[in-house]
């Protein structure tokens, strides 16, 4: 009876012991399969700390961002609807290209020493050309376009009229609103004795940002300055533009062009334009001899004491070199 009572015990003590260690195998079994579950696996999202950097990234990525969002619009069932559906000009599409079609540029050019034409780069050239822009005229013959830059009278531009009537050169004047009303003598002066009044703005903008804030203020800084110059003389203004310190866009440029303008930019300039910092004149007469070259367009500052100091021996030894001055209507 002891023995039984004995051997009973002994299956009970093992049957318990064995339940309690598969449990506890279980239970080390399940606590390591949630452990692994918690391993960080490598995230394929870009990591909160770098949320700075990724504005560069989506401007990068925004022309693909509004390819998926025209795919979004739903199209017209109709087929008569979808013929009336404006057209998109060229104008608005490029509106989204900020890098190429809106930047602002300042105009510049290579000069050379060697009597050759000044050069520009490449990228430059294949804009101004699609744009009627002009910074050369011939350069097969020795001509030469003659401009001055009208922002305000500095008390020269009578005397700088005489010189050019005395030596039979018609020229260009690029004149802006305030200039108009404030010297109207002046501008008819111009008119009557032949050479052209073209337009430089009503407020002198750089126009890079004027076509930024919509064709509308574009398009009324040129013909604000029409109206004026027509009031005055009874005239319509000759289709040329100069834009003011050079500043333009492609944009600007396309939209000058849509208003029947050739856009007027230059081969030769110099730093005339501070009444108060003013060139000698050896030194200017010297920079104008060593980059004259075929087909240059000058660009001269009225209000500058030097060149209308120079601008009668300058325009005769031009002459002697076998160079004739020629109007902005000859471009081609």
């Amino acid at each position: 009876m002891k023995r039984k009572t004995l051997v009973l015990t002994l299956c009970l003590v093992l049957s318990l012991g064995t339940l309690t260690y598969g449990r506890f195998i279980n239970k080390k079994s399940n606590n390591n399969s949630m452990a692994s579950s918690n391993i960080e696996k490598p995230s394929t999202d870009i990591p909160k700390n770098e949320s700075k950097d990724d504005s560069k990234i989506e401007k990068k990525s925004t022309p693909n961002k509004n390819v998926e969002d025209k795919k979004e619009i739903k199209k017209p069932t109709d087929a008569n609807n979808t013929k009336n559906q404006p057209k998109k000009d060229a104008n608005e599409k490029s509106s989204n290209n900020v890098s190429t079609d809106t930047k602002e540029r300042d105009w510049f050019f290579v000069p050379k020493k060697d009597g050759t034409p000044s050069g520009a780069p490449d990228d430059v050239l294949n804009i101004i050309n699609k744009n009627s822009a002009y910074y050369l005229g011939d350069t097969s013959e020795k001509v030469i376009y003659l401009t001055f830059d009208e922002g305000y009278e500095n008390g020269y531009t009578g005397k700088i009229l005489d010189i050019l009537k005395a030596n039979d050169v018609k020229a260009a004047f690029f004149v802006v609103v305030p200039y108009i009303n404030s010297n109207k003598d002046l501008v008819k002066r111009m008119v009557d004795e032949g050479h052209l009044v073209c337009n430089h703005s009503n407020h002198h903008p750089s126009m890079a940002q004027a076509a930024l804030k919509g064709k509308d203020v574009f398009d009324k800084e040129l013909t604000d300055t029409e109206k004026a110059f027509e009031d005055l003389t009874g005239k319509k203004m000759p289709k040329y533009f100069r834009p003011p310190m050079g500043k333009y866009s492609e944009l600007s440029l396309q939209y000058t062009k849509e208003l029947g303008y050739k856009t007027i930019f230059w081969s030769f300039a110099y730093n005339d334009w501070d009444p108060n910092k003013q060139p000698s004149q050896e030194y200017a007469k010297k920079l104008i001899n060593e980059r004259t070259h075929n087909g240059g367009i000058f660009l001269l500052h009225a209000v500058s004491k030097t060149n209308t100091e120079i601008l009668d021996s300058v325009i005769k030894e031009l002459k002697s070199k076998g160079y004739r001055f020629a109007s902005l209507d000859e471009l081609k």
